[in-house]
């Protein structure tokens, strides 16, 4: 029997998801976002409003991890070559965003505050930093993340996420209460790197060959259990140095951007990323004190005003002296001008060193989740009222990536039939994934040159990641056998605008697709035995004519025999059609091109 403690637990959940049931649908109906829905459900069941959840802190650790598990995904999605193509984005525009932002801050603080140069100082550096969580998630939703603005502004992201350290140093060099058991700067900073560098190592050597073994055992819920502990291991290695959470999934995630299993991790996550960074901007939106906002509306304001018009005019500045055209230089400032989740971290901090009082923190608290409720505001516009054509295209390298991380076919079983299929697409020039369930197959394609990934191709989820939103067709080449064709219909559901087609067992499995509403459908022995029927004539010494005709004449009775099949449900029907000895029919072809039959051939 459930104890008052497990009943409260139960309210709880209960009141989250009915406050993201019935506000987000709203919001997204008006295209405001499902974000932008989440913070308004948070403040509307938080203490500050209907005061349905009393303590917002006792899901905040729990919460974090959807900004975790998001960073993991676009890990994922970012080989090694690619991010190390960023670097003068990470680390020299991250780097001077970070600084120049919190510098004018700082002096805008010093000069309109009563707040001491070193809180100041914090305070300018925490706003510094954006909403990695608000911004990637805008990105992805837009279908951005790959153009040349989105991957800048991610790069700005990643190096803000690496600067938590040593901003974190910073607030601790300044505390007025020092804490004698805290690690020197340095020490700390080496430590950090040592886990980094770590989590890399064991990353590139460990992460393959175990999901290679889970793979081997089959078993779906193992595979997801891995995935986890991958994410949640690299977040707990990077949190005991005190870096970002996120920051180790992230690198974790780019570990294995390079694995054929990504596909079906990024699948078997994605549900854990979806409802846990729906709780994280729930728990922003409860944190949201509205008696500071009331007491002194106009400061608030102020406040917000100065940090979105600094961080945008200065970011946009620094976009537009790094190459980026005026056009996307506005757009990226206006997509960093927010405050960030890891301000609050910072925020914390000054608090327990006696920088800033609990009120302090609670009204630049208020400042930051308001500048994500404008961003994301604004952003709504912008997408509304911005012509199509200015939008930003993706960028070259994520159009030509002969990875195959993304492309116009996919092909589902990349057996002895699969690859005969695929091998005609890329003579043609098709970009083209590969999914397989043999994590054997898998490692013998790849020492043939071939990138095949491993997953359950009958999945939406992990159709989706391998890039299906945006491919124009589904080959399924499976074979074992005639399989279900209820199989396809959550695919056919998820995703209607692919075309597909299916390599079936026999004539049997044919009529059973067919009459599922599959069309294209191709039996995986009819036309090797067709070509064999072509060369049995011509070694008969039949003419080409007459073999063509013949093979003609035969595919088409063979359709007619199979639509008839299909539409009575009989395996007998339309057995007329069939070529039997004694027949009557003759190729219309001149007498000399019949050719004779050799007296020692049986020619019935």
């Amino acid at each position: 029997m459930a104890g008052p403690a497990d009943t409260e637990a139960l309210r709880e959940a209960v009141i989250y998801l009915a406050a993201a049931a019935v506000v987000v649908p709203v919001f997204a109906r008006f295209r405001l976002g499902s974000v932008l829905g989440y913070l308004a459900a948070g403040a509307i069941i938080g203490p500050s409003a209907l005061g349905l959840i009393q303590s917002p802190d006792a899901i905040a650790g729990l919460a974090e991890f959807g900004v975790v598990l998001l960073l993991f995904v676009i890990g994922l999605e970012l080989k090694p070559s690619r991010l190390w193509a960023l670097k003068r984005d990470i680390f020299g525009l991250g780097l001077l965003q970070v600084l120049v932002c919190g510098a004018a801050l700082w002096g805008a603080f010093v000069l309109t505050t009563g707040f001491t140069w070193q809180a100041a100082l914090v305070l300018g550096l925490s706003l510094s930093l954006s909403s990695t969580a608000l911004v990637v998630g805008l990105l992805k939703e837009r279908g951005e993340l790959n153009t040349p603005m989105g991957e800048r502004a991610f790069s700005i992201l990643l190096l803000q996420d690496i600067a938590i350290v040593p901003l974190l140093i910073v607030v601790a060099a300044f505390s007025r209460v020092p804490n004698a058991d805290a690690p020197e700067g340095l020490t700390l900073v080496l430590g950090s790197l040592g886990a980094i560098a770590g989590l890399v190592v064991l990353g590139r050597f460990l992460l393959n060959p175990a999901f290679r073994l889970i793979a081997h055992v089959g078993a779906r819920e193992i595979f997801v259990v891995a995935a986890l502990l991958t994410v949640m291991g690299a977040s707990f290695l990077m949190a005991s140095f005190g870096l970002s959470m996120a920051l180790g999934a992230f690198i974790a995630g780019v570990m294995l951007a390079d694995s054929p299993y990504r596909h079906e991790v990024e699948a078997d996550i994605e549900p854990f990323r979806g409802l846990l960074l729906g709780l994280f901007f729930i728990s922003v939106g409860m944190g949201l004190d509205l008696s500071v906002i009331f007491s002194n509306p106009l400061r608030v304001m102020e406040l917000v005003l100065v940090l979105m018009l600094v961080k945008f005019t200065l970011i946009m500045i620094l976009g537009r002296l790094f190459g980026t055209p005026w056009g996307q230089a506005w757009r990226l400032g206006l997509l960093l001008a927010q405050g960030g989740e890891f301000a609050f971290v910072l925020f914390k901090a000054a608090v327990a060193g006696l920088l800033i009082t609990e009120t302090a923190a609670s009204l630049f608290g208020a400042v930051v989740t308001i500048s994500m409720v404008l961003t994301l505001i604004l952003m709504a516009l912008v997408r509304r009222f911005l012509p199509e054509q200015e939008r930003e295209a993706p960028s070259v390298d994520h159009l030509e990536r002969p990875d195959g991380a993304s492309g116009t076919v996919i092909v589902i079983g990349y057996g002895r039939f699969g690859q005969i299929v695929t091998q005609m697409l890329h003579a043609r020039g098709v970009d083209v994934v590969l999914i397989d369930r043999k994590p054997d197959q898998i490692d013998l394609s790849r020492q043939f040159g071939w990138r095949v990934y491993y997953g359950d191709g009958f999945r939406p989820e992990v159709l989706r990641a391998a890039g299906a939103d945006n491919a124009r067709m589904l080959i399924v080449t499976t074979g074992g056998g005639a399989w279900d064709p209820a199989l396809l219909e959550p695919v056919r559901m998820a995703l209607p605008h692919l075309k597909i087609v299916v390599r079936v067992h026999d004539r049997v499995h044919a009529m059973r697709m067919i009459a599922a509403g599959q069309e294209l459908v191709v039996r995986e022995l009819f036309f090797s035995a067709v070509e064999m029927g072509r060369m049995v004539l011509r070694e008969l010494g039949t003419p080409d004519e007459t073999i063509e005709a013949i093979v003609e004449e035969y595919v088409r009775r063979d359709s007619e025999r199979l639509a008839l099949q299909v539409a009575s449900g009989d395996v007998m029907a339309g057995h007329h059609t069939m070529f039997r000895p004694g027949h009557d029919w003759r190729p219309e072809l001149p007498e000399t091109a019949l050719g004779e039959i050799p007296a020692d051939i049986d020619a019935r």
